[in-house]
């Protein structure tokens, strides 16, 4: 591979794919490895999971069988799969397709595996069991808003991007903090091992707000006809999962979870999924309206030929 050192226009191409849940990135992604000599890698942190599929809106096998997705079902929901497990794991991806002559086409709505692929991670400090048992103990205490409060006064950043409803990432970030005594973003600001490919970065979106929330609305009631509950449930009775799990908190799941162990009546559980994927939306709005150099591609657009004509600079 060239020197990543080297003049950037000697780099290897790739194509990120990116945009907020339920806009067309799918099957853009589809429609260019049929026009164009790429192969697909998906950067989504849920349809990394086993058995996860109905509520992943994973491509069904006909489609994998047709276009092959790398980084699909390369882990189990008991598992947890990271942003730095990510990264490694595309690179390699990345290198094989190179080395074939063929760009690699990476597709999904993970912005903080994109982020990491782009720019690289800082080492963070491992985790320290004592802090985090604390850490455990003072969100049972006082609540999650009061922790993700707290993380707001340390790190707006991270707070900004984080939902407080997300413990496990709250808690983390609080503990890099405490541990360092600088913010975690600061951390993965401080960038390392940069990106060695030529990048075009595509955002696919509806440009009308309300469009992406209809879509949503109707993808959720799709997903519950297709059998979402039967999913879960069947995934539940392996008896080796439990609710805080990263693949368990995955938008939707959660709220299906919630459904049958009782605490939720299906109709709340309906509106609470929606809701999520809504707020969803947001955070990746948020993270994509920072993201430089993104060529957006709307609805009102002719969407193949538009994409088509921002891969020519890739020649």
């Amino acid at each position: 591979m060239a020197d990543p050192t080297a003049d950037p226009r000697l780099l290897p191409p790739a194509i990120l794919l990116m945009g907020p849940t339920a806009s067309g990135k799918t099957d853009l992604a589809l429609a260019l490895a049929d026009a164009l000599p790429c192969d697909l890698i998906s950067v989504d942190s849920a349809l990394v999971y086993r058995g996860m599929d109905i509520g992943t809106a994973k491509p069904s096998p006909e489609v994998l069988a047709r276009v092959p997705h790398r980084l699909i079902d390369v882990c189990d929901p008991a598992d947890a799969y990271s942003a730095a497990r990510f990264r490694e794991d595309a690179l390699a991806a990345m290198a094989e397709i190179t080395a074939r002559g063929r760009v690699p086409l990476l597709v999904g709505g993970t912005m903080l595996y994109f982020r990491a692929l782009q720019q690289g991670l800082s080492p963070l400090p491992k985790s320290d069991p004592l802090l985090r048992a604390d850490l455990v103990q003072r969100a049972a205490s006082r609540g999650a808003d009061a922790m993700h409060r707290w993380l707001a006064e340390v790190d707006p950043d991270a707070a900004a991007q984080i939902h407080p409803n997300d413990p496990q990432r709250v808690q983390r970030a609080l503990e890099v903090f405490l541990l360092t005594g600088q913010p975690m973003t600061d951390l993965w600001r401080a960038r390392c091992d940069p990106l060695p490919y030529r990048t075009l970065k595509l955002v696919r979106s509806p440009r009308d707000r309300a469009t992406l929330h209809r879509r949503i609305a109707m993808r959720f009631e799709a997903m519950l006809e297709a059998g979402f509950e039967d999913e879960v449930r069947r995934l539940w009775q392996r008896g080796d999962l439990h609710a805080e799990l990263p693949s368990m908190r995955s938008v939707g799941y959660r709220q299906m979870l919630q459904y049958l162990l009782g605490h939720h009546s299906y109709e709340e559980m309906v509106e609470r999924g929606v809701i999520a994927t809504r707020q969803l939306a947001k955070r990746q709005y948020t993270w994509l309206r920072s993201e430089p150099d993104c060529a957006w591609i709307w609805d009102d657009e002719p969407v193949l030929q538009r994409a088509m004509a921002a891969c020519e600079g890739l020649q």
